[in-house]
């Protein structure tokens, strides 16, 4: 546990940091400009992922620990690696960096209101008495909003060297993740197949819900089949290192980041093999 708690802050700052290297203030005009598009996207994943991890909770045996792992990583933002699998299945990658960059800055918010409201929905009283909205919401202000802000600035004011660092802090970024979510199951080595058993299935079931449900939404309200591919993918896909981090400064980690790290370890595949359909 002691690498994922020593890791964990700065791999999340610098993979944070990287999204804002390759943002720039069009990616938030875009939204004004256009819509509706990104406001479905944007329900879908705020609000409609949350809701559906909140009724496979209702109906599915899972002891609370893990029920309020899968509220973290249904909460989390939209993971970085969208953005290239949206390339990659040829959907409209500027929505899909538009949602990432917006829903990422917004969970410093969304994230422990949806965490702490839904506990109450679900009648969980297992929260640190010390850790409240707004401590959460100050840590993730620090650790997920400021990074994404001076990678933006830096992008800005040295324009060239961001085009040359930016692959290789995407690769970076990558490995950092790999060693946070090993390091997570890792911590639970003694237990991880248990958990496995009983979250993997919920967490795959979240993952696939939810990708076929924002595909239809998209289908019928959006504006064509480039960005149905992108809204899916967005859904489907989230910020992993977040969730353990969340799950960590809330919790102490331990089981409550298992899905997390189960539900990253399914959402690739998932993700891949719909861009490849």
């Amino acid at each position: 546990m002691e690498i994922v708690t020593k890791i964990l802050p700065i791999a999340l700052a610098f993979i944070m940091l990287t999204l804002g290297l390759s943002l720039t203030t069009q990616d938030f005009i875009r939204v004004i400009k256009q819509p509706k598009d990104f406001l479905l996207g944007m329900l879908s994943q705020i609000l409609i992922l949350p809701f559906v991890a909140i009724l496979l909770i209702k109906v599915w045996p899972i002891s609370p620990e893990l029920a309020v792992g899968l509220l973290i990583i249904a909460a989390a933002p939209g993971g970085v690696t969208s953005n290239v699998l949206t390339s990659y299945a040829k959907g409209d990658v500027a929505l899909s960096i538009s949602l990432t960059a917006v829903i990422s800055l917004l969970s410093i918010i969304t994230v422990p209101f949806i965490i702490f409201n839904s506990m109450d929905f679900l009648g969980f009283n297992i929260v640190n008495k010390n850790i409240s909205l707004l401590s959460v919401a100050i840590q993730m202000f620090l650790i997920v909003a400021v990074p994404t802000l001076i990678g933006m600035i830096i992008r800005k004011m040295l324009n060239q060297f961001t085009q040359k660092f930016e692959p290789i802090a995407n690769k970076i970024s990558l490995v950092l993740f790999l060693i946070v979510l090993v390091g997570a199951i890792y911590s639970e080595k003694d237990n991880i197949v248990n958990y496995f058993v009983e979250s993997g299935l919920i967490t795959l079931s979240l993952n696939l819900l939810m990708m076929i449900i924002a595909f239809f939404l998209a289908h019928f309200f959006g504006s064509g089949i480039k960005q149905k591919k992108t809204i899916a993918i967005e859904c489907g896909l989230q910020n992993g290192t977040l969730a353990i981090f969340v799950g960590t400064i809330m919790f102490g980690g331990g089981i409550y980041i298992i899905p997390a790290a189960t539900y990253s370890l399914i959402m690739f595949a998932t993700s891949i093999l719909f861009v490849l359909f």
